[in-house]
């Protein structure tokens, strides 16, 4: 089951977020001002989670059943992403994506990204410029894009980390992986390209769109 936290920051077009959803039906939790970039790709939350502190206007929220409103206090132990992505969690997801995010503070971009780190973690990242998607032992990430697109590859977790490739200018057979090294600015030269993790977890980051896609995150 696919879970979808949409979550503040800067969000892709809302003509793309329809091109990914198509077809498919989502648990949709919107994490405060992630609502309005729901609302935009014509996407109605199932939930709403968060202080609001960030959200444009409050009277958004008179549209949905108050059950599905879950309004916290701004001192709260837990980032409005985290409070959406345990929802999802407890709704029994087992695919679960993340939209927005990007741009704004650092430190919200660090707190999302280290979301990637934990036991349960999202398999995607769509922001308002990447496409980042997280794999880990046994997934497979193959895709169809623009010759030249670049792909950046990032160990996660606490290792040890072994993952193949094919269609990258520089493969990852053999790389010696470990905390702090990183695959920046690979190549996928002709265009196709895949990536399999036999060991650990990957962040592999792609401009936006990541054109004609084939497989995203194969679990």
């Amino acid at each position: 089951m696919l879970g979808v936290v949409f979550t503040g920051g800067e969000n892709p077009p809302p003509q793309i977020i329809r091109r990914e959803l198509e077809g498919k039906e989502p648990f949709v939790v919107a994490a405060d001002s992630g609502l309005i970039a729901a609302e935009n790709a014509g996407v109605k939350p199932d939930r709403i989670v968060g202080d609001m502190d960030s959200l444009d206007d409050v009277s958004r929220l008179e549209a949905y059943p108050a059950g599905s409103v879950i309004r916290y206090k701004a001192d709260k132990d837990y980032t409005d992403t985290e409070l959406a992505l345990s929802l999802v969690i407890e709704k029994g997801c087992d695919t679960i994506w993340i939209i927005g995010g990007g741009g704004g503070r650092i430190d919200h971009l660090f707190g999302i990204r280290s979301l990637f780190e934990r036991e349960i973690f999202p398999c995607r990242w769509i922001t308002h410029a990447e496409d980042i998607c997280c794999l880990e032992a046994a997934d497979t990430l193959s895709l169809s894009t623009e010759p030249g697109t670049l792909v950046s590859v990032f160990p996660m977790g606490g290792g040890p980390w072994d993952a193949k490739s094919s269609g990258l200018k520089w493969p990852l057979e053999g790389l010696a992986w470990d905390r702090g090294f990183f695959g920046l600015s690979n190549v996928a030269a002709a265009g196709d390209f895949s990536i399999t993790a036999h060991a650990g977890r990957f962040l592999v980051i792609l401009p936006l769109p990541a054109a004609n896609k084939e497989k995203v995150c194969l679990r």
